[in-house]
């Protein structure tokens, strides 16, 4: 089992539960599958809810194919509520991993039927339910998402006057909306299907935030009528099934809002949609019972007493606190992922997707070794014969970047090499972080591998500008990165400077790098670099020399910054700065930190000395003004920190010279998100 320091505890996933041999909290209340009545009937939709219980439950096993087939044994004319939009949504999940048109064609299908199902069990509306339907979700778009709009209004009345199942319906409704809205952005790739589906998302939202209110205003009731009861009381007659069902769409709702960039906001909020990300936190929390109790200890909900969408409430706080955390600061917590993951590793000891949130882990706390681990663990599943193959890429993936948080070049290219044979989300980024490995190792002594490598690399780069896509008729930031990178590789006589280190930031893989592979690997590699730079000059150098000595003094401020102050999760941190990939040597030495921090900050400020004379990597300027800013924020010079990211938001074109404006620069939406999340944590300091 992982436990809440990142370690892992027994062998398999298995804790003390085993050794007592008495009932764990995440033990299945079904001793064998659930089965279903036959003809199905409308009004007894909700006895289907064990079975799908049963499905996911082996879904999140990593036995996908049977989940599947368990679903269309029990659900053969595919007219079940639960089991039609269960089974849509495996088909969803599916879609989205291959990223293939066939895949996402089909999902899509799925999607609409079960959508149709829904449609077929929600409560009708009458001449009068349907204008009184029509002023509730009116008066709710005046009200933030996070009030719960429409409360005590015709909304909850008209929720009230439905029955158990039409409850669940309009749930399922609104979730397979989501679905569809989802998929159809996705698969078709145009602003007009963007457009039409996010009207689509605006009436999931209206309906979420409709039984939210409901079940606010029952609860409310219940304590009322018995004032013994505590201030956490719920009301019973509400099933855990319909409120995890709440929570798992009221929860993200408010995340997703509070993740929009301000421009976005502000249109939104037009619409009286206001994210809380506070509150959307602590409603996935509260399904799983994670709301109560300290850090090592277990959840309030069991397996036996948790909602249907219970599983799926914890993997959306996992991908908040472990993904979602590379580009925001607020509500994230590590050790709130630890104890998730700890409990659900127990329970689902093989289960690719909790493998997965190990390995993010053991990467947050800068333990790429440890990851790897997990990873690997991940493959050997096999995925069911290969239909669920696109698993093993995300692994192949975060291996990838693993391996550069580690500098392991040769690491990197086996899996990089993988994607680029097998995986179909981005053939150019993979194409490109492959060439690079291949880049990076041609750089030794001429044999014949070596130049196999060079030719190889060659290859790639001249393929990588042709392989972009487009999602929702936009070009993809990273995609276009990498192919102005191969671009200018071709235009440089097959020469590019320090490729690897700079794919490694832009994964975020040095800021998960072990300090002693930063100390013995990264920054010796970059002062060699910047060593030929210096013994150099322009004209003999060639093109792109100013813009390769701000890359090098840019990189090198980074490694810096975090010898100097990782990253606040790092188990180096913990364990007194001593990890358990690290030789353990001067990490506590005051000096050193002091050293590095001072060298960071000249290396930064030297960028913007030779910023007007880049030629075309600009975006460098604007991430050593991010950068600058995270390191004084270290430092505890927090006014002149808020300047850096002030400037980084501002719009300003911090890298005009005499040739005046140079235009948008690479990845700037990206560091603009991470920017204004730096900021808004700053202010947070800087207020308190």
């Amino acid at each position: 089992m992982l436990k809440a320091d990142g370690g892992r505890e027994g062998e398999g996933g298995r804790g003390e539960g085993d050794a007592r041999g008495g009932a764990r909290s995440w033990d299945s209340p079904y001793t064998q599958p659930p089965g279903v009545k036959h003809p199905y009937r409308p009004e007894e939709a909700l006895e289907d809810i064990p079975g799908l219980q049963h499905a996911l439950q082996l879904f999140l096993e990593s036995r996908m194919m049977e989940s599947e087939e368990y679903c269309r044994r029990m659900d053969e004319r595919q007219e079940r509520l639960y089991f039609a939009t269960g089974f849509s949504l495996i088909q969803c999940v599916k879609g989205l991993m291959s990223y293939e048109d066939e895949d996402l064609l089909s999902a899509l299908q799925h999607a609409k039927h079960g959508n149709a199902i829904a449609s077929a069990h929600r409560k009708r509306h009458g001449i009068l339910g349907s204008i009184g339907s029509i002023v509730s979700t009116a008066a709710s778009v005046v009200s933030p998402l996070s009030g719960g709009g429409g409360q005590g209004g015709a909304g909850v009345g008209w929720v009230r006057s439905m029955t158990p199942v039409e409850r669940h319906a309009e749930l399922v409704y609104a979730e397979s909306l989501f679905e569809k809205a989802l998929l159809g952005i996705v698969y078709s790739g145009d602003w007009l299907a963007f457009i039409k589906e996010a009207l689509n998302m605006r009436t999931t939202i209206g309906i979420y935030r409709q039984l939210y209110a409901f079940i606010e205003a029952s609860d409310a009731e219940y304590r009322a009528a018995h004032p013994s009861s505590s201030p956490s009381s719920t009301d019973p007659a509400i099933d855990v099934h319909f409120r995890s069902g709440v929570l798992l769409g009221m929860g993200m709702s408010n995340i997703v809002l509070s993740l929009m960039p301000g421009k976005l906001m502000t249109l939104v909020e037009l619409f009286g949609y206001h994210g809380d990300r506070e509150a959307g936190l602590g409603m996935l929390m509260r399904a799983g019972g994670w709301d109560t109790g300290g850090e090592g200890e277990e959840p309030a909900v069991g397996a036996g007493t948790e909602g249907l969408r219970r599983s799926i409430c914890d993997m959306s706080l996992l991908i908040f606190h472990l993904v979602i955390s590379s580009f925001t600061f607020d509500g994230v917590s590590v050790p709130a992922a630890a104890r998730i993951l700890r409990w659900n590793l127990g329970r689902y000891p093989r289960g690719v997707f909790f493998l997965f949130g190990a390995g993010r882990l053991a990467l947050m706390r800068s333990e790429p070794g440890r990851a790897v681990e997990y990873y690997v663990r991940a493959i050997e599943k096999k995925h069911e014969g290969g239909k669920y193959r696109n698993l093993d890429h995300i692994s192949y993936w975060e291996i990838a970047c693993a391996s550069l948080a580690l500098w392991d070049v040769r690491a990197g290219e086996v899996w990089w090499d993988r994607l680029e044979r097998e995986a179909s989300w981005s053939k150019a980024i993979y194409g490109y972080g492959l060439a690079v490995c291949l880049v990076e190792m041609g750089k030794e002594k001429m044999n014949g591998e070596v130049e196999r490598r060079r030719r190889r690399a060659r290859e790639l780069m001249k393929k990588v500008p042709d392989l972009r896509q487009r999602i929702a008729g936009k070009s993809i930031p990273l995609e276009k990165f990498v192919a102005r990178k191969a671009r200018k590789f071709e235009s440089q006589n097959h020469r590019l400077i320090l490729p690897g280190l700079e794919l490694a930031y832009i994964f975020q893989s040095i800021s998960h790098a072990p300090r002693a592979v930063i100390r013995s690997r990264m920054l010796p590699y970059v002062h060699s670099t910047l060593a030929s730079l210096r013994a150099s000059t322009p004209k003999a150098w060639g093109a792109g020399y100013v813009d390769d000595v701000c890359l090098a003094r840019f990189l090198e401020g980074v490694c810096l910054r975090y010898l100097a102050y990782p990253d606040e999760n790092s188990a180096e941190l913990e364990e007194g700065g001593k990890g358990g990939e690290d030789e353990g040597k001067g990490e506590g030495d005051e000096k050193e930190r002091e050293d590095s921090a001072r060298e960071a900050e000249a290396a930064f400020r030297e960028v913007f000395q030779w910023g007007p004379k880049i030629e075309l990597d600009h975006h460098l300027v604007y991430h050593a003004h991010y950068e600058l800013g995270r390191l004084l924020a270290c430092l505890g010079r927090l006014d002149e920190a808020h300047e850096q990211f002030e400037l980084v938001l501002s719009g300003k074109y911090l890298e005009v010279g005499p040739s005046g404006r140079k235009g948008k620069y690479s990845l700037e939406n990206a560091l603009h998100v991470r920017t204004h999340a730096a900021n808004e944590a700053l202010a947070k300091r800087r207020h308190s």
